[in-house]
């Protein structure tokens, strides 16, 4: 069933802020993430009569993002991605000195992960899609995204207490 304007509109409000903060931690540039982020709602609603409710839109918004920002990697070959659960919540850099530079040594944390173990990481903690969904969104086993999961926090958690003692 082709996908409505009034459901569409109701799909960028609900979805809109957890797509820019997925764009924001992959490109790390809020200009460039608002930029991602109205290009996937264009190629949404461009590619609307093959929407599948019963999919899951979220799944499918965040599919459509990846898909604009592994287009833009592949012209620029610049990646700055990053993301942690405890940082992921709280939004974009705020106005708090402590808050920027705490976010400034994630960042770096996360410049520092294998690009698999941060893309599979994102999807589920920023995208909020369940560790099959991601599976299914990047033709991989279940298993193979709980492990990268699961690598990725251990080597973040071990790189930031690392960055701690540097700062202590």
């Amino acid at each position: 069933m082709a996908l409505t304007q009034a459901r569409f509109n109701e799909m960028v409000d609900a979805h809109g802020a957890a797509l820019y903060r997925i764009a924001y931690r992959l490109v790390g540039n809020q200009h460039d993430a608002e930029d991602l982020v109205q290009e996937a709602f264009r190629s949404a609603w461009n590619s609307r009569a093959r929407y599948q409710a019963n999919l899951g839109e979220r799944a499918w918004l965040v599919t459509i993002l990846r898909r604009r920002v592994v287009d833009g990697w592949r012209k620029q070959r610049a990646r700055t991605i990053s993301f942690d659960e405890t940082v992921l919540d709280v939004g974009v850099k705020g106005d708090d000195p402590a808050d920027r530079e705490f976010e400034d040594h994630v960042q770096a944390a996360l410049a520092e992960l294998p690009e698999q173990l941060r893309e599979t990481l994102l999807l589920v903690v920023v995208g909020e899609l369940t560790h099959q969904e991601v599976a299914d969104m990047l033709s991989i086993p279940l298993g193979t995204v709980l492990s990268r999961v699961s690598r990725a926090r251990t080597r973040l958690r071990k790189l930031l207490s690392e960055e701690e003692v540097k700062h202590s």
